[in-house]
Formats: C-alpha cells, sequence, structure tokens
C-alpha cells in the first residue's frame, strides 16, 4: 500500500467520523490543485528550511472560511509531515476509495477548457458505459492539454489528446 493510499485511508476514516466526507474530499482536492497550480506555493509548503508550524500555519490562513476545520486540520498535517507534494495522489486516492465503496469509478479528467456541465453529463455516461459501472469524473482545466481529454479512472489512461493523436499519426506513418 503506497503512503498516498495510507493518507486517503486515514481521511475516509476522518470524513466518516466528521460525518462530511463530500466535504472534506472536494477541500482536499481544491487545496491539491491549488498546490500543483501554484509553484512559488508549492516550494514555500515543501521547503524543509521553513520550520513545519510555519508551513502549517500558511495552509491555516489560506484555507481559513474556505474549507471546513477538519479539512484544515488533516491538511495542515500533511503538509507539517512534508508531504505536500503528495496531495494530488492523496487526493485521486482518496477519491478513487469513496467511488469503489459506492460500486461506482471517480475519472481524473484533464482538458484544455472547462466543460460545460452537459459536455460532462456526457463523458460520465460513456465512462459508465465502458467501464461497465457508474463513473463519476472530476474535470480540471490543463493548459499543457493540446485539445481533447485525458482521462485516468483508476490505473487506466485515456488519452483523447489532440497531440496523443498526432504522435500515433506520426508512428503509422513512420
Amino acid at each position: 500500500m503506497s503512503r498516498a493510499e495510507q493518507y486517503a485511508n486515514a481521511l475516509l476514516a476522518l470524513g466518516n467520523a466528521e460525518g462530511n466526507m463530500a466535504g472534506l474530499e472536494a477541500d482536499v482536492h481544491a487545496f491539491a490543485a491549488a498546490v500543483d497550480g501554484s509553484p512559488e506555493l508549492a516550494d514555500n509548503l515543501s521547503d524543509s528550511s521553513i520550520p513545519a508550524a510555519n508551513r502549517q500555519q500558511v495552509v491555516e490562513d489560506l484555507l481559513e472560511g474556505k474549507a471546513t476545520r477538519a479539512s484544515a486540520s488533516v491538511i495542515s498535517m500533511i503538509v507539517g509531515a512534508g508531504r505536500v507534494g503528495d496531495l494530488p495522489e492523496i487526493a485521486r486516492s482518496l477519491s478513487s476509495k469513496l467511488a469503489g465503496s459506492r460500486g461506482s469509478a471517480h475519472a481524473e479528467v484533464r482538458s484544455a477548457v472547462p466543460l460545460t456541465d452537459e459536455q460532462k453529463q456526457r463523458l460520465e455516461q460513456a465512462l459508465s458505459e465502458k467501464m461497465g459501472r457508474p463513473v463519476t469524473a472530476r474535470v480540471t482545466v490543463d493548459p499543457t492539454v493540446v485539445g481533447g481529454l485525458v482521462t485516468q479512472i483508476d490505473d487506466t489512461v485515456i488519452d483523447g489528446s489532440v497531440r496523443s493523436r498526432l504522435n500515433q499519426m506520426r508512428e503509422s506513418l513512420a
């Protein structure tokens, strides 16, 4: 079991005890996305020369009024333990475990542009048919995706990006 899975299991237990699993999941994903989107924040929160208490205070200040107290505490603990770089994997593992406990699957979808609610719904329907079980998708905008979508469900990656298709075409012509 990976470290991220261990943290995800701890988050599951906390979310169940607090009775606000959806809020905890959303808060962890939002903070992981914020760290992923800000190299400066990621560097500061992972800088071991800065005392853990100071890094944790930054987290608590950033999340004040934006996340539940339990979420802020657990994210602060992860940062204090020097695991800020693991947050995206922890968030994915948490969502996968939650989906698995509901008999469904969780998809992480990266898109160059935001999807409308209708597009997201059609995507979830298509993925559900492909996987043979209900799939919920969390879509994030990623400017490195050149057209199309890149989807990860558990260990399966479906790369429908333009870059991937161009590479496939280039290889078939070689």
